[in-house]
């Protein structure tokens, strides 16, 4: 007898499905190209745009309402309120932005003059001179005056010519304002009594000779030419003791360190 046969068996694939070509995380990676390549075109139209553009945007990032209260669209031509089309409004800068500018540069003026102060102090040589020199920040920007008095402290009397330690002083002053961008005035000053030196030479002639005798001193010790604003002699028409114009005190010396920033009124 032959032995039975075996059917064949049969053989059945399973058709896998492909989860729509691989899944959806190609969608997602695709969205971020896109999502970056519109902020790469969005920061080079920026770049190209005017300056009154690119401040609207800064404005709108600080604060969105910017844009919303009838200022129109930040594009220029842009449609803004009814769709009519309007330019963008002048930007001008917040108004404590300019406080702040003249509030941080009064602040290192203010810290030069403590600097000033403790620098001559340290010279204890200096003393007697010490208290003849004032250094304080006014409406115009860093004072500093060098008072005489009856015998001279500076200047020898009724002359341009300067004494030892002024230059030291001088050269102290020089050394510490230079490091500040402001430029500087330097004023001689006199008291009311007629000068009674040479013919032809007034107040007005010394106190000029005294005002560039110290500019000369200041430059002599590196202090740039170049940030010398003005140097006047003003005689005695801008006395320090009004009530009182014959004393000595209203012949000095004044090195005025500007304010660049217009102080706020």
């Amino acid at each position: 007898m032959h032995p039975p046969v075996e059917s064949p068996r049969k053989i059945i694939k399973k058709a896998r499905g492909h989860g729509g070509h691989h899944g959806g995380a190609w969608k997602v990676a695709y969205a971020d190209f896109v999502t970056a390549m519109m902020a790469l075109f969005i920061v080079l139209w920026i770049v190209g745009q005017s300056k009154e553009v690119k401040d609207a945007v800064a404005a709108h990032f600080k604060d969105p309402s910017v844009i919303h209260k009838g200022s129109g669209s930040v594009l220029k031509g842009g449609a803004g309120p009814g769709g009519s089309v309007m330019p963008p409004p002048p930007m001008k800068p917040p108004e404590g932005d300019a406080q702040a500018r003249e509030k941080a540069e009064r602040t290192t003026l203010e810290a030069t003059a403590v600097a000033l102060r403790e620098k001559i102090h340290r010279e204890t040589h200096l003393a007697s001179f010490e208290k003849r020199i004032t250094i304080d920040v006014v409406d115009e920007g860093l004072r500093v005056q060098l008072l005489e008095t009856s015998q001279g402290v500076f200047f020898d009397v009724g002359s341009a010519t300067v004494n030892p330690a002024t230059r030291e002083i001088l050269g102290i002053i020089a050394q510490e304002i230079r490091r500040l961008p402001n430029e500087v005035a330097v004023e001689g000053h006199t008291d009311s009594r007629p000068y009674a030196g040479a013919p032809n030479y007034s107040n007005w002639e010394l106190s000029a000779d005294r005002a560039n005798a110290a500019r000369r001193i200041l430059e002599a010790s590196g202090f740039p030419s170049e940030k010398i604003a003005h140097v006047v002699g003003y005689a005695d028409r801008r006395l320090v003791n009004r009530a009182n114009p014959y004393e000595a005190a209203n012949r000095r010396i004044s090195i005025i360190v500007g304010f660049q920033t217009k102080p706020h009124r």
